[in-house]
């Protein structure tokens, strides 16, 4: 989210009458909003939290977890998927993680319904089309399920009759919910994803609603 800059210039009303202002009268210079020390906040989103502040309805969002004040997210990351958000007030670093043309890399891990081939997933590799337009290529490939993950509360929904796994994917960009539509769109629905890594930030072994300050390192 950019900050923005209050305009300095307003509207006075005079009780008397109106009255002009000279054309050589200097403007009052916009007094810039104060964003305070730089700040970097990795954070491990838990499952069912909102990728936001607040919340009207009182469900759970980034507050309860990080008391940090003057940060925001750098990308969105859906209420029911997990795994690593970038809270920062550096514009240009937010702009390098989410603006479509910086091409940085995100990297997933997704449990599926199914087991999909390899062929199932070459539309991945060289781009499919979704509803919005078609998408940039993406790396994916089949992976064990990650040695480092974590229960998730409440566990996910699995049918006895239908095989799971794991696929690890790389997009590119970022559109709404677009990872579970395009595993939807091959025909192997999301049932959990994790978002690792934005770029060179990882989760680092933080446990879901842990956070670190990493505004010193980058």
């Amino acid at each position: 989210m950019r900050l923005l800059f209050l305009s300095a210039k307003t509207m006075r009303k005079s009780s008397v009458s109106p009255h002009r202002v000279k054309r050589n009268s200097p403007r009052q210079a916009a007094k810039p909003v104060d964003k305070g020390p730089r700040s970097v906040i990795l954070f491990n989103k838990p499952f069912d939290v909102l990728p936001q502040f607040s919340d009207e309805s009182g469900r759970r969002t980034l507050k309860d977890y990080v008391p940090q004040t003057g940060v925001y997210a750098a990308g969105r990351l859906d209420r029911d998927s997990e795994g690593l958000m970038v809270l920062t007030n550096d514009g240009a670093l937010q702009a390098k993680l989410t603006q479509p043309g910086k091409r940085t890399g995100k990297v997933y891990f997704v449990q599926v319904e199914g087991e999909p081939a390899e062929s199932d997933l070459l539309p991945f590799r060289h781009g499919l089309t979704l509803k919005d337009g078609p998408t940039l290529p993406a790396l994916i490939e089949r992976v064990a399920e990650p040695d480092w993950l974590w229960q998730r509360e409440p566990p996910i929904r699995e049918r006895k009759s239908i095989p799971t796994s794991w696929l690890k994917i790389t997009l590119f960009e970022g559109r709404n919910r677009q990872v579970r539509r395009m595993t939807a769109h091959i025909g192997f629905p999301t049932l959990r994803l994790i978002r690792f890594s934005m770029g060179t930030l990882q989760l680092e072994g933080l446990a879901p609603g842990e956070w670190r300050d990493i505004s010193h390192l980058i």
